[in-house]
This record gives C-alpha cells, structure tokens and sequence, in this order.
C-alpha cells in the first residue's frame, strides 16, 4: 500500500468518525498529486452542498466536472465511474447529448449497465412531470 493509500484511509476513517482530524485538506493535497479515489470523494463532497470555497477550491479547476474528467482522462480503475457520474452531471442539467456521450464512454470502459442504458434511452417520456418540461411523447399502444 503506497503512502497515498495510506493517506486516503486515513481521510475516509476520519470522514466516517473512526478517527480524529481533518478530511478535506487530505483530500485537496490528494486530488491535487493525482488520486484518483480522492478526486473522486472530493467531486462528491460537491453534490452534498457543500461551497467550493470550503473546500479550498477558488477555481473551475476544482469543480466536480474537471474533476471527474481528470479521472476519466487518467483511466485506470476509477475512469468508469467518473464517466457514469458525468453522465449523470450531463442528464441533471439537460444536456441529454453529453448524456449519451459519456454513457457510451462508460460503456466502453465495460459499463454493462451504461450500455442498457443507452438501448433503453428515450428523449421523450410519457410521463406528466415529464410533458410538463417539453420532454414528454404520446403512450404507446402497450402501455395503455
């Protein structure tokens, strides 16, 4: 186990109260050597609320999406995931082309689910919520 390992252990025991100090600056110094597991927390600790700014990041070079990117663009074991959770970036602002693109990224990282995804992805549902965006279609025969 490198000490980089070590390290990040150490940040997710303290962010699961199994030890004493402070998370966060483990993981900035982490994601910034290049961890992809701690870029990846990091990404994360975004979409719980929490402002860039208390986490030490001050530019887009901090945001999830660079962040997830620089993951995927190194590959290794995390790249999938990082696609998977662009996808879903992408799909949460409407930006359904960017959906597609990094499913079908993830898919051919061996996503198997990704790839389901795509084969069952529709740009029109025929939901009332959905309608009620301009996203939605007329039902289908079996589905009445």
């Amino acid at each position: 186990m490198t000490r980089e390992d070590r390290l990040f252990e150490r940040a997710r025991a303290i962010m699961q109260r199994r030890a004493n100090g402070h998370y966060r600056p483990i993981l900035r110094h982490l994601a910034r050597r290049g961890h992809a597991h701690a870029m990846l927390e990091l990404a994360g600790l975004f979409s719980q609320g929490n402002d860039p700014a208390d986490l030490g990041v001050m530019s887009r070079a901090g945001t999830p999406a660079w962040l997830y990117r620089r993951v995927w663009v190194r590959g290794g074991p995390y790249a999938c995931l990082a696609a998977q959770n662009l996808a879903m970036s992408r799909f949460n602002i409407g930006d359904l082309h960017g959906y597609r693109l990094w499913l079908r990224r993830a898919q051919m990282l061996g996503d198997n689910d990704s790839g389901l995804e795509l084969d069952r992805f529709e740009t029109r549902l025929p939901f009332g919520d959905a309608r009620a965006i301009g996203r939605g279609r007329p039902w289908r025969r079996n589905e009445r």
